[in-house]
């Protein structure tokens, strides 16, 4: 790979974490799928080659549970949902230069290549483990089917994470007080063969690698307490029927499979090569973007959700690195999807399921914009009917829609197309700015900042109507009136460009309606200012507002169907329920997620005398380290004005810490002492939410202003 700016030399690859073959999709897990395919598409616009390529994850225990409740094979089951993505991914305009699956020959084979490639290199090994085991029903029970208590930080944890403590990543055997999640029974630990990867070989390595990582803050950030701290090894094979067999010899191998973790990733590798056998290297040459070469690889691109940045940043590049595979260019996590400031709780049918919004007759370019520019990539979206209904009548139906209805209009009424007139300087800079805008977004992985360009773009151009009234210089002065609307058109020529990777159907609506030639899909960035054809047609309204009688009916239908699957929860488990709890997600990859909601406020209320006790005070960060052990805690020293403080903050796996230094923070001054990991904490700085989102003013208050 080059790290120079895009478009490279070396060809791209942009994927897309894989499916679980498991459930049906909703906009939470389309908000990736779409964001890969709006990158892949835009890189091309500004000339860089790229294949976008993904598959589905065909494997692990749930597939093979859910299959035998079903009374048929794993394969037939997970084959049956695999089916099912290729057939949804299309009605969104998420196109796939290739598709395929963990369990086809491809895969299947590069995985036991790759596997023994790292055994023949040592870095394999095996080692006794302790499996739990369900003593009742006699059978294993890896990963997510045994929850228990974390050694480290003593929360509950599922089997191979602590999803709800210190988020570390937990080998078989080590976590406590273990539970059959299938049947309940307290399981038993039980001493089995299993096969290790030496991913501590590979420290000094991944240091380096995640200096070099290119994407979102938080897949550089994230990763770094695992890097640096005590690397652990990593159990690779797991105790079931369904899944790759370990390759080679070991009769002790022989009644294992790969863990899902393993040939997951690999599919990447799989699905860019089929894409290769089907066009033919001359066109696009897998092996050039994968294989280590001289050139180091090609332009690789992970495009995945914020629950699996550890495999991508830590196992994932080991595995390539000890293989004599390239390299990840970039990792861009995003954010999950929340519903009305809820998390999606698909037991309770709390979602927005994709075929709920294709039953809308909304047009899929709506969904697809909303989700990719809602925010920065890596923050939540939270999902609503009304905040979509705002952002599709403001930004798309108002700024590009009108914008776009009223130059095309003007044009054929009064020019019958393109007026013969040269681009104005000022417009012709206004759309280079977009130009260079749009593609320093893309070098950036800001899919947010690319679609402003677009958005921006037309916002000039309805102001620059609106300044020049070309309706009054069609009698006063006409050769300007022709410059004015020759300017129009070129613009809405830009923009079409610039939106097509968001938007495909409508940006291919407006290439027609300028009656062009092709497609717009084969255009690269310079046909924003090549001229628009001389003649062309009455345009046709692009976008539809949203009315509030709609959002009231889609609300109203959610309401419903929330209520039914609440009541149905409620009656299979004898009592009533208000639907409040944490729910999990298990459509989602093998590395479900605990998905959180929003806390009610407090019904106890404090007395203005309480709230004056607080002393609350503005604070800057001088210096931060993590502390040693902690996966989560950082020591800060910050100046509060009157005195300097150390103070103990969970926020090591959220912010970059070496940038905190010269923060502005709010800090509760007042708060008794505490010591975490033998270090004292002497006050406590706020943040809001998950994400930590550290508290600061707005303007420039001094350290040690107090907060009243």
């Amino acid at each position: 790979m080059s790290h120079e700016d895009f478009p490279t030399e070396s060809p791209a690859v942009v994927t897309c974490g894989l499916p679980y073959a498991n459930g049906d999709l909703h906009v939470g897990h389309l908000r990736t799928y779409v964001s890969g395919d709006i990158l892949s598409r835009a890189l091309a616009t500004i000339g860089q080659q790229t294949a976008f390529v993904s598959g589905s994850d065909m494997h692990g225990t749930p597939i093979a549970v859910n299959a035998d409740q079903e009374g048929v094979s794993p394969e037939e089951f997970a084959l049956e949902w695999h089916e099912t993505y290729e057939e949804t991914f299309p009605k969104f305009d998420i196109e796939f230069d290739n598709y395929g699956n963990t369990h086809d020959e491809t895969n299947t084979a590069i995985t036991r290549d790759i596997v023994r490639t790292l055994d023949d290199r040592g870095y394999i090994y095996e080692k006794e483990i302790e499996v739990a085991w369900d003593p009742i029903d006699d059978q294993p029970l890896p990963d997510r089917y045994v929850v228990g208590t974390c050694p480290y930080c003593g929360e509950t944890a599922r089997g191979d994470e602590c999803d709800e403590g210190c988020g570390r990543h937990l080998e078989p055997g080590e976590i406590e007080d273990p539970k059959s999640t299938l049947t309940g029974n307290p399981a038993e630990y039980r001493t089995r063969e299993h096969k290790f990867f030496r991913v501590s070989d590979f420290q000094e390595y991944l240091q380096g690698f995640i200096d070099r990582l290119e994407g979102t803050s938080n897949a550089q950030n994230q990763p770094r307490e695992w890097i640096e701290g005590d690397l652990q090894d990593w159990c690779i094979t797991r105790d079931l029927d369904w899944g790759i067999d370990y390759p080679g010899d070991d009769e002790e191998a022989d009644d294992l499979v790969l863990y899902v973790w393993v040939d997951a990733p690999i599919e990447y590798i799989s699905s860019t090569k089929q894409y290769t056998e089907r066009v033919g290297a001359e066109e696009y040459d897998w092996e050039t973007v994968w294989r280590d070469g001289d050139s180091g690889g090609g332009e690789i691109v992970h495009v995945i959700g914020r629950d699996i940045i550890q495999h991508h940043t830590v196992f994932w590049p080991a595995m390539l690195h000890g293989a004599d595979y390239a390299e990840p260019r970039a990792v861009m996590a995003s954010g999950f999807v929340n519903l009305e400031g809820r998390a999606f709780s698909t037991s309770r049918n709390r979602a927005i399921w994709a075929d709920d919004y294709l039953d809308t007759g909304f047009s899929t370019d709506l969904l697809r914009y909303y989700l990719s520019t809602a925010g920065s990539f890596e923050r939540d979206v939270d999902f609503t009917w009304e905040r979509f209904q705002e952002r599709v009548n403001t930004e798309l139906a108002d700024d590009v829609g009108n914008f776009v209805y009223r130059a095309l209009l003007f044009a054929t009424r009064n020019y019958d197309g393109t007026p013969d007139a040269d681009v104005s300087e000022e417009v012709e800079d206004a759309i280079r700015d977009a130009m260079a805008e749009f593609q320093d977004a893309l070098n950036d992985y800001s899919l947010r900042r690319a679609g402003d360009a677009a958005i921006d773009l037309a916002r000039f151009g309805n102001e620059y109507i609106q300044r020049n009234e070309p309706w009054k210089l069609t009698d006063e002065d006409p050769d300007q009136a022709a410059r004015v609307i020759r300017d129009t058109v070129q613009l809405v020529k830009a923009i079409a460009v610039l939106l097509a990777p968001f938007t495909p159907e409508k940006a291919e609506t407006v290439w027609s309606q300028l009656e062009e030639d092709g497609t717009i899909h084969d255009q690269h960035i310079e046909a924003c200012l090549e001229a628009p054809p001389e003649t062309f047609g009455e345009p046709t309204e692009l976008f539809e507002k949203i009315e509030d009688e709609t959002v009231d009916e889609l609300n109203e239908q959610l309401a419903e169907r929330v209520a039914e699957a609440d009541a149905a929860a409620a009656e299979a488990a004898g009592d009533s329920t208000d639907g409040d709890d944490v729910e999990t997600d298990t459509t989602d990859d093998d590395e479900s997620k605990p998905m959180t909601e929003l806390e009610p406020i407090a019904d106890e209320r404090i007395s203005f005398e309480e709230f004056q006790e607080l002393d609350i005070r503005v604070g800057e960060i001088l210096a931060a380290e993590p502390i040693e052990g902690a996966d989560k805690l950082v020591r800060l020293e910050v100046d509060i004005g009157v005195e300097e403080r150390q103070v103990v903050a969970g926020i090591r796996q959220l912010h970059d810490v070496e940038a905190l230094p010269g923060t502005r923070i709010v800090l509760l001054a007042n708060l008794e002492k505490a010591e975490l990991f033998g270090v004292e904490s002497n006050g406590m700085i706020l943040a809001a939410g998950e994400d930590a989102d550290l508290l600061t003013t707005h303007d420039d208050a001094e350290p040690g202003t107090k907060i009243r």
